[in-house]
Order: structure tokens, then sequence, then C-alpha cells
């Protein structure tokens, strides 16, 4: 396989992964190509790379760099916007986690904790003493979670392996 065409799977196949990550195939497919691009790229460089529009390219570099990803860097001598992509892996995967986080796990963790305020009358007394249980199972589990995750998102990269290799021993 030839390096570009090595590169182009990446990039497809980021795109497709991230569709399963829950975020946009586009973004992941931009964010593929700052992962292997040691080259500053424009906003032009990248519509031009995966044949996509300027708003689409826009809206994905403004979420990227809004979670931490990408980088906005000028370049002497020149008007237009340059960025570059984070490289760290582990730097990546903590804020990704973080960004999940906060866009997922803490709107749950609220609307769990709202429906658990039910008023209690007679006649739906078991039902909503039932109800509440499994409420606060779930809000037990996803605080759970959301515990690991911010531990594993403040901690440094051997912690991480440590605990893991505790635990699939």
């Amino acid at each position: 396989m030839e390096l570009n065409e090595a590169k182009d799977k990446f990039i497809q196949s980021w795109g497709n992964f991230g569709t399963n990550w829950g975020i946009n195939k586009t973004m992941a497919q931009i964010h593929a190509l700052f992962l292997i691009s040691d080259e500053l790229l424009s906003t032009e460089d990248v519509m031009d790379a995966l044949q996509i529009s300027r708003g689409n390219t826009n809206m994905n570099i403004r979420t990227l760099v809004d979670w931490g990803l990408l980088y906005k860097e000028s370049k002497k001598g020149e008007r237009k916007e340059f960025f570059r992509g984070e490289k760290d892996m582990w730097l990546v995967g903590k804020r990704v986690i973080k960004v999940r986080q906060r866009q997922e796990l803490e709107p749950v963790l609220q609307i769990l904790s709202e429906v658990q305020n039910i008023k209690e009358t007679k006649s739906n007394k078991e039902e909503t003493k039932k109800f509440k249980a499994q409420m606060k199972s779930i809000e037990d589990l996803s605080l759970s979670a959301n515990s690991f995750l911010t531990k594993a998102s403040n901690a440094d990269e051997n912690w991480f392996w440590k605990i893991l290799m505790k635990l699939i021993k």
C-alpha cells in the first residue's frame, strides 16, 4: 500500500469510526487529517484534501478547536487562519472524555435528579416507589461512571494504565 493510499484509508476509516463514537463523519475525518499532518493547515487545505464545503469545514474546525483538539496558529505574512492538531493521544482522549461528560452525562444526571422529585399519592404510591428506586439505580451508575471518567481525565497516563492492568489481571 502506498503512503497516500494508507493516509486516505485512515482518514476514511477514522470518519466511519467517529459515527460509532457519536460524532459526525466529517468532524472525525478532519480530526484524522490533522492527526497525520505535520504542517499547519488552513480551512482551504482541509476543504481541498477532503473535498468538503467551506461551511462544513468551518463548523467542524470550530468544534474541534472548542474541544481542544485543534489549535489556531498564525503564519508570518499570511492573513488566513491556520490550525494544527493535538498529537498527544492521551491528551486527546482526556479532552474527549471531558466534552462527552459535559454533553452527555451531566444532562442525564440533571434529569435523573429532577424526575425523582415526584409527588406520591395514595393511588400511585407503589408505582412511585418503584420508579424512584429505578431512577436512583440509574443515577448511582451514572455518578460512578462520571466519577471514574473525572478521575481518568484528570490523571496522568501511568495511573490509567496501572488501574487498567489491575482490572484485567
